[in-house]
């Protein structure tokens, strides 16, 4: 299967130096709680609009990815999301990985750029995109 990913690189300047995949969850959680709030201001659901897909677990990834799978299997189908670390210069550099599945759909890869923004913005991290390019969200010296 080829996977198609970009990563939120935990930097100096970060919020934190590395995150649990119970912590990636709970972010996930915020985002659907901000949405819900947003669409009760508009009158409309606009939660289902900004996440149409549920957190499930497997037994294979536990402690290193879930998926989010897609309520409308025509719009959304599958993203991969996990955490995990590698070693660079002799330190270890953690990060969280969005995985695209060759199945996935352009409603997904749209999704998956617009939720790795969030966490890379919340974490003030370094977001390396799908199509390589590279945004900072830490704080940087002028």
């Amino acid at each position: 299967m080829k996977l198609q990913s970009a990563y939120i690189y935990f930097v100096n300047g970060s919020t934190a130096q590395s995150a649990s995949l119970d912590d990636v969850k709970a972010k996930f959680t915020r985002y659907m709680d901000m949405t819900s709030k947003t669409g009760e201001q508009l009158g409309w659901s606009y939660q289902e609009a900004a996440f149409p897909y549920t957190i499930e677990e497997r037994p294979e990834g536990k402690d290193s990815w879930f998926l989010l799978k897609g309520k409308d299997p025509s719009m959304y189908k599958t993203i991969v999301v996990g955490v995990g670390s590698k070693d660079e210069n002799g330190t270890e550099k953690h990060y969280i990985q969005v995985s695209l599945p060759e199945s996935a759909t352009h409603g997904d890869k749209s999704k998956a750029n617009e939720f790795c923004r969030y966490l890379a913005r919340d974490y003030k991290a370094e977001l390396h995109l799908f199509n390589k390019r590279v945004q900072y969200f830490q704080p940087r010296k002028p």
